[in-house]
């Protein structure tokens, strides 16, 4: 007897329908064809014995599973179950006439338990638009695949249970999450504050200039200046996420197997701020079995970068390219797999080795050649990718002990949505960009064009600070983003100035 099971494999964020076709015959062999790696063909043996565990009999036949297309290969445990029922539906232990209705998933324990699996929600939206009536999954995973609305999800613990399902004798529970109303409700819940800051006003604002763009920033300072207390409370004034956004951001944490068994969507910008021990694979993503790296689970929000200098140098330089393409491919012999990374940079770092160089009130013990060797660690092209580059200094004492709370980052939140909802119309017509960090030289030909007075100022700048081309492109885009927060429709100079301020900490004039 032939059967057909749906499953699906996971390339990159998307899924595709894997469909397993068991044909049981006269004989006593085994055999598992179509591309599958080695814990597909283990598969074997566990089936074998959660069936044993919960009483049935492995079907005493010449069995051959096909994992159609052949072409693609098919990698994990999360194919158990379509598997087990495949082969008992091809012994007739069970009926297989509700079988073509649903898509099945899960890896299975040797007592028919089963276990939760990685990327549930690419596989569930996949499901959805192919028209499956529903989908059956390991209970743990039945919260992130009912985030996809118009499929039934049913949430299962064992094998038993699915048997007993498609025999009739028992009806299975559909998991049910509102999403629209458990995504607004979580929006706006942070652990931090602006409110807990005290002083560093012109970081607040170079920070929030930085949110209302989305562009990237490092922070340098001394040991103790509150480079990463600021860097922490970032997330908490950036515009909330779209669906859309969110459902992207959802799927790669699922891929990635971040996602709790309790979590439905994300619903706050991820921060994601990865040791400076981290490995280039770990950062970018791919691997034997690819999964996306650090900054593409930080898409849609944050990388943090501590101690920047500290980190290998080509973990650095991979960075280059997503920051202007927004999004990175890994290639491998057979396969190319296609991660977004649309991240907003946010660095920190010391400006010596010592960490006190320009410290108002304690010396600094390194020599000149140990600062700029220390600061030679970052290139001038990645350095040329950050936007603001701002000077945190320690707090006096009086400042420390003063009791009166700072702004809520609530009130710096609401001039952010109000400046990204001018450049979200701004930019309407034009597909892939949203914010003034995304805009390409057409756009701020037409934009961010100043007036003479400005280009005399900015020349200046140029000349005497000795910036590239990329930081002058990167000085109108933050002016544009200061203008959006004015409400003002043209750059004007003092928007410029501002704008080159938050660059005095570039290359050549770093070290004096």
């Amino acid at each position: 007897m032939l059967v057909k099971v749906f499953g699906a494999a996971v390339q990159g964020i998307d899924a595709t329908l894997i469909t397993i076709e068991v044909n049981s015959s006269r004989g006593c062999m085994f055999y598992l064809v179509g591309l599958p790696d080695s814990t597909v063909k283990e598969s074997h043996q566990r089936i074998l014995s959660a069936l044993q565990v919960n009483g049935y009999r492995m079907p005493t036949s010449n069995i051959v599973i096909n994992m159609a297309p052949a072409d693609i290969r098919k990698e994990g445990s999360a194919y158990d179950l379509p598997l087990a029922i495949g082969i008992l539906a091809a012994g007739e232990v069970i009926h297989s006439d509700k079988l073509e209705r649903y898509l099945l998933m899960g890896e299975l324990s040797l007592d028919g338990s089963l276990q939760p699996i990685k990327g549930v929600l690419p596989i569930a939206i996949k499901a959805r638009e192919l028209g499956f009536e529903g989908m059956i999954v390991p209970r743990q995973n039945a919260r992130e695949a009912a985030v996809v609305n118009n499929i039934r999800v049913h949430g299962v613990s064992s094998i038993k249970e699915v048997i007993e399902f498609f025999n009739g004798e028992r009806e299975l529970e559909t998991t049910i999450v509102n999403t629209r109303e458990e995504f607004y409700a979580r929006q706006s819940s942070f652990d931090f504050d602006f409110a807990e800051v005290k002083g560093q006003e012109n970081v607040k604002r170079a920070l929030e200039v930085a949110a209302a763009g989305s562009h990237n920033i490092l922070l340098i300072g001394a040991p103790g200046s509150g480079k990463s207390m600021l860097a922490k409370r970032l997330p908490s004034i950036l515009p909330p996420l779209s669906l859309g956004e969110s459902l992207e951001t959802t799927k790669i944490h699922s891929v990635a197997g971040k996602l709790g068994s309790e979590s439905g969507l994300i619903s706050v910008r991820p921060f994601r701020a990865p040791h400076h021990t981290i490995s280039t694979v770990a950062m970018t993503g791919g691997g034997s079995f690819p999964q996306p790296g650090e900054i593409s689970l930080a898409h849609n929000g944050i990388l943090y970068l501590d101690e920047l200098p500290e980190f290998n140098r080509t973990v650095l330089e991979v960075l280059r390219q997503p920051l202007e393409d927004r999004k990175i491919t890994v290639a491998r012999a057979r396969f190319s797999v296609e991660y977004p990374a649309s991240f907003m940079l946010v660095a920190s770092m010391n400006p010596c080795p010592c960490g006190y160089y320009n410290h108002p009130t304690k010396p600094c013990v390194c020599s000149p050649g140990q600062v700029q060797k220390y600061l030679n660690r970052i290139s001038g092209p990645l350095l040329d990718r950050i936007d603001l580059q701002i000077e945190v200094t320690p707090l006096p004492f009086e400042k420390m002990a003063a009791s009166r709370p700072g702004e809520p980052s609530s009130a710096i939140r609401a001039r952010v949505i109000r400046a990204r909802q001018i450049q979200e119309q701004r930019y309407a017509d034009v597909p892939g960009v949203y914010c003034n960090a995304q805009m390409n030289s057409r756009l701020l030909a037409r934009y961010a064009q100043p007036d003479e007075q400005g280009l005399a100022l900015l020349k200046t700048a140029m000349n005497r600070l000795n910036l590239s081309a990329r930081a002058y492109d990167r000085i109108l885009k933050v002016s544009r983003t200061i203008a959006d927060l004015e409400g003002s429709e043209r750059i004007q100079p003092a928007h410029l100035a501002e704008a080159i301020g938050y660059r005095n900490l570039d290359r050549e004039d770093w070290a004096g």
